[in-house]
């Protein structure tokens, strides 16, 4: 019988790296994916390596196309490239917002468009669209990265009521702070942050073993978050600012 096939982006490090890794352990067939040549330099073992730019619509059609042409049906996609950096109200810059939302949401909509067409006709198959809690309410210095993660969740809770009963199965992935070059960039303290390892475990776990179709984590982290965004503006507001020392 042959292995199950999952095609990864964002995979020269961090979570993507981790999690290519894990797939592999569990005996998948693993296609990862990472801009420029470079950044696959050293691939996790076991794995088909094929560069790739997401925000290049027609690239990715070509390698959603070649894969499936050269490998079989790809049973699992993890739509996981992604860019941060803060963008504070004091430097707003509208490049920055740009450049976040073409790898983070047109990224994602580029893998979409090459993958449901093909999943749709066959009737079955699983994208997973990493996210991040970042995008559950409003928070100091990401105002484009929480944008792109918001539309992001957006964007799958849609996707997964239209697509309903078509076999094609939508996740979405939320995780907290994990350990990786784009959180080293960050200069607050991260509260409950996991390793890249860590993360990927429990993301296998869910995408494999259970039908919920969102997996966040960790928890006791990402459960006070859900929380804090049911909260009135009237409470919310001073709360994160003195969680996040930009109370008055």
């Amino acid at each position: 019988m042959t292995a199950p096939f999952v095609w990864i982006t964002g995979a020269s490090s961090g979570i993507g790296f981790a999690l290519a890794e894990e797939f592999v352990r569990q005996g998948w067939r693993v296609a990862a994916s990472a801009r420029g040549a470079q950044g696959l330099a050293q691939p996790p073992a076991g794995t088909i390596t094929l560069p790739l730019d997401v925000t290049d619509e027609a690239a990715v059609a070509g390698t959603v196309a070649a894969i499936e042409a050269d490998h079989g049906p790809i049973d699992l996609a993890v739509l996981n490239a992604g860019n941060h950096r803060p963008t504070p109200a004091s430097d707003l810059r509208p490049a920055d917002f740009r450049d976040l939302f073409a790898v983070n949401v047109f990224g994602v909509v580029n893998g979409l468009a090459a993958l449901l067409p093909l999943m749709r006709a066959r009737g079955r198959g699983r994208i997973a669209i990493v996210a991040s809690v970042a995008g559950y309410s409003g928070l100091p210095g990401a105002s484009a990265y929480g944008a792109t993660k918001a539309a992001l969740i957006n964007m799958a809770e849609a996707l997964r009521v239209e697509l309903a009963g078509s076999g094609v199965d939508i996740r979405l992935v939320s995780p907290g702070f994990v350990r990786t070059p784009l959180t080293d960039r960050n200069d607050f303290p991260m509260p409950f942050r996991i390793e890249a390892e860590d993360a990927a475990r429990r993301m296998v776990r869910a995408l494999t073993r259970t039908n919920a179709f969102e997996s966040h984590f960790p928890r006791r982290f990402t459960l006070m978050l859900k929380l804090l965004r049911l909260l009135p503006y009237r409470l919310y507001f001073p709360l994160v600012g003195r969680m996040t020392g930009q109370g008055r």
